[in-house]
């Protein structure tokens, strides 16, 4: 019971946070929304800086299970590979507005806690890893040209978390589909052989 309890009080977190923001968040409405009192809520948890690093790593992790079920599903190719991360990923800011906007509030307190900065850097270098791990495959087999496999992931996670927080926010600017092959081709371009050297 402890495990699906305080997953249930993130879920409620993360609804709270789409709603209202980090600001106006108490562990109050928290435990309203969860449906639990709020001795339960500070049993699981401290306070709100450490429900937000919890709701974090949730949808980190909900992002996680979406891009590799995606990967699983087409080609093992790394172009398809890295297409699948961004399809996902660009998905989500349409489909699961809250995951972005969770990452959002909680970018905006991380300056102020080092706690939190510590859990976005390893949210990130886990990213950087995966995509660098599909960068370094595709320069094995000759279909991308030799770079830093980290400073690619870099660059192909800034573009995806910078045109998913366009479509999160803007949904009517630009098809998911489109946005997708816009970054697609970006990434292609920059990764192409005898694209020059970094």
């Amino acid at each position: 019971m402890p495990p699906v309890r305080r997953a249930q009080i993130v879920r409620a977190t993360i609804r709270c946070l789409a709603q209202d923001g980090y600001a106006r968040l108490t562990m109050k409405k928290v435990a309203r929304e969860a449906g639990v009192s709020q001795g339960i809520l500070h049993y699981y948890f401290r306070d709100k800086r450490d429900i937000l690093a919890a709701a974090l790593e949730t949808v980190a992790a909900d992002l996680n299970r979406r891009v590799a079920v995606a990967q699983a599903r087409g080609s093992r190719e790394p172009r398809a590979r890295l297409a699948a991360v961004v399809r996902a990923c660009l998905d989500v800011a349409v489909q699961q507005r809250e995951v972005w906007v969770v990452f959002i509030e909680f970018w905006g307190e991380m300056p102020h806690d080092k706690r939190l900065r510590a859990i976005n850097a390893a949210v990130y270098a886990r990213a950087r890893a995966a995509l660098g791990a599909v960068v370094q495959e595709g320069i094995r087999a000759r279909i991308f040209r030799q770079v830093r496999p980290a400073d690619a992931a870099a660059v192909i996670l800034a573009l995806v978390d910078g045109v998913s927080l366009q479509l999160t926010f803007e949904p009517d600017a630009m098809p998911a589909a489109r946005a997708a092959r816009l970054v697609d081709a970006v990434v292609a371009r920059y990764l192409a052989p005898g694209g020059g050297s970094t």
